[in-house]
């Protein structure tokens, strides 16, 4: 089979084949919300409450930071196809489980293998997409992998709401769609000239170290991104009752619609902020969401839907800034044969309130009703994404080339 090489001499061919390693991430992303509106199918079919479902939204997070425990590591010594191509097999598996799931612990164990799957797709695969790029795209590889995360993030519930409501099969032709879509991002791995992996001395499985020069970046970056794709994971997860139950739209295009909306907010800001500064990328992101959680609580007394939708969009917002911020900063202050592991640092640090938050929202609406809940929910993420603002504004300093 004929090798994709990065030694490529002409710049645009060379950015392309920085946007092609960044379809792996892309697909991978797609299966990682494509539940999002076929929850409430499940809901009914299975008959389990708001509590259940996020915690079966937070079997996907504890996959994912299980993965992002060895993924970065395990790729950083011995090469990014070993751990991305496994990766993408346990996605195809997490297809069929979705397609044919009869029961919660099915569809919690499909989230548990799109979560590591997705585990792996943020450390090693957004690594190989800067490794494609080169020292001189750090900036280009960076875009094309945070970019592709946000997108595909928005992209599979939008399909996956289109298809449940318009071809027989609501809870199975999406993940038929999605098996093609990994098995294309197989081959391109498979064909993509990477790194065999720089070695090293340690224990495998640990919390992901960051080099010393990369520690304030990645400290900056969780600062926003950590509140941002809180508010998002909210969305995602109870985003679909709260239409339902509270706000009256039960069509799952809508629930889609909404999803793939604020991810495309989240994919058009970083593209508008590319050449800002990582400082003004990351204040940005943290006004959003707290733009977003007010905005949230306010749609909720009112009952309106045009508010809820804005929220989501700046939710998407505010994640997709903090996510291309810190990326962007390590980038810039990691050595490629640590990158894997500090990008896998983000993102433990980004998900682990990620699956807290929502989880306790959810139980909490239990108690005491959707509105209470998501209320309480949008006072907590926007204090963090105040403070997080505020350490951003201390910590970078003056302007400078990194931060």
């Amino acid at each position: 089979m004929a090798t994709l090489t990065t030694h490529r001499k002409s710049v645009p061919a060379k950015n392309g084949l920085v946007w092609l390693a960044a379809w792996p991430v892309m697909a991978v992303f797609v299966l990682s919300n494509a539940a999002t509106p076929l929850y409430v199918v499940w809901q009914r079919e299975l008959g389990f409450s708001a509590g259940t479902l996020t915690a079966i939204f937070a079997s996907y997070i504890a996959g994912l930071l299980g993965a992002l425990l060895v993924a970065g590591v395990v790729s950083d010594r011995i090469g990014r196809k070993p751990v991305l191509l496994p990766a993408i097999a346990l996605a195809m598996v997490a297809c069929v489980l979705f397609a044919t799931a009869s029961s919660v612990a099915v569809l919690a164990v499909a989230r548990l293998l799109t979560g590591i799957a997705v585990g792996a797709a943020v450390s090693a695969g957004m690594a190989a997409v800067t490794d494609v790029g080169g020292p001189g795209r750090k900036r280009t590889a960076a875009l094309a992998a945070s970019s592709a995360m946000v997108l595909g993030a928005g992209l599979g519930p939008l399909l996956a709401g289109v298809l449940s409501e318009t071809v027989p099969g609501p809870t199975v032709t999406i993940f038929v769609v999605e098996i093609a879509l990994l098995a294309s991002a197989f081959v391109v791995v498979a064909r993509l000239e990477l790194p065999k992996g720089a070695g090293g001395r340690g224990p495998w499985l640990r919390i992901p170290a960051v080099a010393p020069g990369g520690r304030t970046a990645v400290l900056l970056g969780i600062a926003v991104f950590a509140p941002g794709i809180t508010a998002t994971s909210f969305v995602l997860s109870l985003g679909p009752s709260l239409l339902a139950h509270l706000l009256g739209a039960t069509n799952r295009v809508v629930a889609g619609g909404l999803a793939f909306v604020m991810f495309l907010g989240a994919t058009g800001i970083q593209f508008a902020a590319r050449r800002l500064s990582v400082r003004t990328i990351l204040l940005g992101g943290a006004a959003a969401t707290t733009a977003s959680m007010l905005t949230l609580i306010l749609s909720l007394r009112l009952s309106s839907l045009v508010l809820f939708a804005a929220a989501a969009v700046l939710a998407g917002i505010g994640q997709g800034l903090g996510q291309f911020g810190g990326l962007t900063a390590i980038s810039a202050s990691v050595p490629a044969e640590r990158l894997a592991e500090a990008n896998a640092a983000q993102n433990v640090g980004g998900y682990l309130p990620a699956a807290a938050l929502p989880l306790s929202a959810g139980f909490l609406s239990d108690a005491i009703g959707l509105t209470g809940g998501a209320t309480v929910f949008g006072i907590v993420v926007g204090a963090a994404a105040m403070v997080g603002g505020a350490v951003v504004a201390v910590r970078s300093g003056a302007e400078s080339p990194r931060i």
